[in-house]
């Protein structure tokens, strides 16, 4: 996708939109727009989304006694909103980007028990919610589980399937098809495009159990990292900053940086090496 992209120039005198369709790209990788939320909500949302990091269990109610601690007063049915439009609620699933897709796509969790001893065994991917000044984006990821290596990225401004399969499907084309993907049961994950991509490359599905977030838990500790090392940190003007800064970050987090979880090793190395 980081070739594709650069391919686009605000220069030149075709549209933007039909640059990036010709390289297949969505327009929210290359800059967003706002999406209609006032100034103060987004405040709360920016709160909230910090908030969860740490507490991922708090559900609507303590949501509500935290802003209150901060001196902002919002409803139950306020703050239920903005966690449904993030994606960030606890305990049962997600609302809008974890909202239960049909049920005759959901699939058994296929990871309990099971040990992951090689790269490509496993991969997990999900979508989290970027705040931005003026609005937000979404951000997909796909990593492998046993090195914890990101094998596909990308950023988009609707919450449509189309960024997740477009992600997977270049992973796969970079480096060969995994045994299995993880994901929760939102409707990008159960919706029919979805399961015949898998399908028709002899992939497993295994989806997270109904409200358990903690089957996805190496993809959501990345997503405490990216947040917490990056994106809170600096925050993105817009979408074209926040892709050249994620794609630093992608760098940083597969070539350098050093996980616990892997005995301190790097990923990119770890995966690389036994594949």
């Amino acid at each position: 996708m980081t070739e594709r992209l650069q391919m686009v120039n605000r220069k030149e005198p075709l549209s933007i939109r039909c640059q990036c369709d010709l390289v297949s790209v969505s327009r929210g990788s290359f800059y967003y727009k706002p999406l209609g939320e006032t100034e103060e909500n987004l405040h709360i949302m920016r709160l909230m989304d910090e908030h969860y990091m740490e507490r991922p269990s708090e559900g609507v109610i303590r949501m509500r006694d935290f802003l209150f601690t901060l001196g902002i007063v919002a409803n139950h049915k306020r703050i239920r909103r903005l966690l449904r439009l993030m994606g960030i609620m606890a305990i049962y699933p997600k609302k809008n980007l974890s909202r239960l897709g049909q049920a005759k796509y959901i699939r058994p969790y296929l990871l309990r028990d099971l040990k992951i001893t090689r790269p490509n065994q496993v991969w997990a991917i999900d979508i989290t919610y970027i705040p931005m000044p003026k609005g937000f984006l979404y951000l997909t990821a796909l990593i492998d589980v046993y090195s914890r290596y990101v094998v596909g990225w990308g950023i988009s401004n609707s919450l449509d399937a189309s960024c997740s399969l477009n992600v997977t499907k270049e992973a796969i084309g970079r480096y060969g098809k995994p045994e299995i993907i993880n994901s929760d049961q939102g409707s990008q994950f159960t919706c029919h495009e979805w399961i015949e991509l898998l399908d028709r490359e002899e992939i497993k599905i295994s989806m997270d159990g109904k409200g358990r977030a903690i089957d996805n838990i190496f993809i959501e500790r990345f997503w405490r990292s990216v947040k917490w090392d990056y994106v809170y940190i600096k925050v993105p003007a817009d979408g074209l900053e926040l892709y050249s800064g994620l794609k630093d970050y992608m760098d940083y987090y597969n070539n350098r940086l050093c996980h616990q979880g892997i005995d301190h090793q790097i990923p990119a190395t770890l995966y690389k090496s036994a594949a």
